[in-house]
């Protein structure tokens, strides 16, 4: 049963740890309006970490649904000043942004995929010179806050569905009532950096991949590129904090265009609000030139012509099949969850940070050095039981680096 006591420890790793407010900042939360309760516990702990402000956007499936079934595509695609100048703000304040996921995962089932993926990519021409503006630049999280009707799409028919999806979470972000979890996060993080530090000291060139299932699979690796795990550094002003609660990955971006071979996904993908199920991407020269799936063909088909970097890799990333999220047992049906279940790929944009001084990089610098540019950034899941990843140096010399689905 979730107490009082858990969900203040809960939002204290989330201020605290994760984000990592520091006084004088501005927070930006964005949550769910039904979770209002919440919002004010968050709203509390941020102000006791000293925060200057604490504002708030509240987000509604039931009104976003609404929008997609009623309005017309013309009207949602278009930015209005007062979005694009809330925008320009964030660029100038570069606050502390902390988002708490409450998602109803069939909020957007039955809308028409196209009138989606045409108003994202409409608005997001608009927006994304703001969020690459800040990317890299400012403090955030995201972390989960479970609802009714996500519980009850991961537990259907269960009178105890929250309470079994509260269990889930806690799990997986180490919160429990008996220990200290900014302890255990510590722990973690330690573990994490070590094997990011020795795959950067291995100087990889490129990764091969092999499962029974028939993912077989070589991506190339940027020169100098680093690899990343729990935490990341705020370059303004050298605050560590981990972007997302849970996190089980180390990863880094590809080199864009340099990619062949087939990846077999091994958990269905959810993507706005809807299934794609036991599917294949089969690339060649860097992209994806075929595509098959046994459910949701058409809407995989739509994701990868989203734009010109939607059919190339933007992030290669490494979790062992003892993740407590993989150990959970079940489709968490968000991303935020699911891509720490096992290794994943990323459809899309790439992170520039990998770079030596990526942060100080335009997005088209960070192209030139082979970072992937595009309006998406969507996870797929590819670490079967048995997949064996080895690295490749430039000698051709090889190391295995997971077998079975595990760290070799």
């Amino acid at each position: 049963m979730i107490t009082k006591e858990l969900l203040q420890k809960y939002a204290e790793l989330i201020v605290r740890t994760g984000a990592n407010v520091q006084p004088g900042q501005v927070v930006q939360l964005a949550i769910p309006v039904e979770q209002h309760a919440f919002a004010g516990i968050i709203t509390e702990e941020c102000y006791k970490a000293g925060a200057r402000k604490v504002n708030v956007d509240w987000m509604s499936d039931t009104l976003s649904r609404m929008d997609f079934l009623y309005a017309d595509t013309e009207v949602l695609s278009e930015v209005l000043p007062w979005q694009e100048a809330k925008m320009q703000q964030m660029v100038e304040d570069l606050p502390c942004r902390i988002v708490i996921l409450s998602d109803d995962p069939d909020a957007l089932a039955g809308v028409d995929p196209q009138k989606i993926s045409s108003v994202m990519q409409s608005r997001s021409k608009v927006m994304k010179p703001y969020r690459n503006a800040i990317d890299g630049k400012h403090q955030w999280l995201v972390a989960g806050y479970p609802s009714e009707k996500w519980a009850s799409k991961c537990f259907p028919d269960d009178p105890n569905a929250v309470e079994k999806l509260w269990e889930a979470i806690l799990t997986t972000v180490r919160v429990r009532e008996d220990n200290d979890p900014v302890a255990e996060w510590k722990a973690h993080v330690e573990f994490l950096n070590k094997k990011m530090d020795w795959l950067n000291e291995q100087a990889f060139t490129s990764l091969r991949y092999k499962s029974a299932n028939g993912t077989d699979f070589t991506v190339d690796l940027i020169p100098g590129a680093k690899w990343e795990g729990a935490g990341n550094t705020n370059p303004k002003n050298g605050v560590f904090y981990i972007p997302n609660l849970p996190t089980e990955e180390i990863f880094t971006s590809p080199l864009a265009g340099k990619c062949d071979g087939r990846l077999v996904s091994v958990k269905p993908l959810s993507w706005n609000s809807q299934l794609i199920e036991d599917f294949e991407i089969t690339f060649a020269d860097g992209m994806a030139v075929s595509c098959n799936a046994r459910k949701g063909q058409e809407l995989l088909e739509q994701m990868l012509q989203m734009d010109e970097g939607a059919a190339m890799l933007g992030e290669v990333a490494l979790v062992p099949k003892e993740s407590p999220v993989n150990q959970c047992g079940f489709l968490f049906y968000e991303t935020l969850f699911d891509e720490n279940a096992c290794c994943h790929f990323a459809l899309g944009a790439g992170f520039k940070e990998v770079l030596p001084g990526g942060d100080e990089l335009s997005t088209e610098e960070a192209k030139e050095q082979g970072i992937n540019d595009s309006i998406i950034h969507v996870d797929f899941m590819v670490g079967a039981d048995d997949l064996s990843i080895d690295g490749v140096r430039a000698d051709g010399s090889t190391t295995a680096i997971f077998r079975n689905g595990t760290w070799a």
